[in-house]
């Protein structure tokens, strides 16, 4: 039973290895200009090493969505993996697509990662990815029909999108303003929120599907209770986690801005993402 377990493990990593690599010709497909050698090895782009960091990790995270249903046979399974493992890896850079132009509509991305190495943009592209991984591994982990799949993926796009603007509204200063500066500090913290979002619709959307109105109540309920909770988590971070400080000070009101209040604030809110998901479990 234990070297048929192996066995069975080893062609379900190499069925994943292979969905990784075509994963990977995907994001070279669609970011065309990019050019890997360039930007890593010529260049030193650490901008750049960001974005294609944080897709590789969001890509394996939405490809253990595929691979999390319930074993029934090699065959069902391995149809599933890759079915779903295709409908991951569209999602993932649809999701990619869209975010660029509606999170960081002021400017463009790829400008900020290729010409001006912005390693703030960087943590964000990164980020959002990671986040839409995690969205996607939600969706596909309740095991529902590709219809689900799509349908709550679309309210995941939703929230990361309402969550750029919550974030944006509610800091004291213009994070896009910051950003199109080079400001790395802020780009970390924004990073860590969006992390910290998509880590909670995939709470979210990860439950058992029973009926269409109770699946959407439940997600629609725990997203919301996430954007109004997790602000707070800016509020804890900036009165217990710097006391005789302040994160707009640190951000933006220096020469030099903190990166490491930056990674503070973007810890906090991924911390209080997995309190408030396991709060309502």
């Amino acid at each position: 039973m234990f070297v048929g377990t192996i066995v069975l493990g080893l062609v379900y990593l190499l069925s994943a290895m292979v969905l990784f690599v075509v994963g990977k010709f995907l994001f070279d497909f669609t970011h065309r200009g990019f050019g890997l050698k360039e930007q890593l090895i010529e260049r030193d782009n650490l901008a750049f090493a960001l974005t294609l960091g944080g897709y590789m990790l969001g890509l394996t995270i939405a490809l253990g969505g595929a691979m999390s249903g319930p074993p029934i046979s090699l065959t069902v399974n391995l149809i599933d993996i890759f079915l779903y493992g295709a409908i991951a890896m569209v999602l993932l850079n649809a999701s990619v697509w869209i975010n660029d132009r509606l999170i960081l509509h002021r400017f463009s991305g790829v400008k900020e990662i290729l010409q001006d190495q912005n390693c703030g943009v960087g943590a964000i592209e990164a980020a959002n990815s990671v986040a839409v991984g995690l969205v996607i591994y939600g969706t596909l982990a309740a095991g529902g029909h590709v219809l689900e799949v799509l349908a709550f993926w679309a309210l995941g796009q939703a929230t990361l999108i309402a969550s750029a603007k919550v974030y944006n509204w509610m800091a004291p200063f213009d994070v896009y303003d910051a950003l199109e500066k080079d400001n790395v500090a802020v780009g970390v913290a924004f990073a860590g929120m969006l992390l910290g979002i998509g880590n909670i619709v995939r709470f979210a959307a990860q439950g058992t599907f029973v009926s269409w109105s109770q699946n959407i109540a439940f997600f629609v309920s725990v997203a919301a209770f996430g954007l109004v909770v997790l602000p707070a988590a800016r509020v804890l971070a900036d009165r217990i986690l710097l006391p005789g400080g302040r994160l707009t000070d640190e951000l933006v009101h220096q020469v030099k801005p903190n990166i490491g209040v930056g990674v503070m604030e973007a810890v906090v809110y991924v911390a209080m993402s997995f309190l408030i998901g396991w709060s309502i479990k």
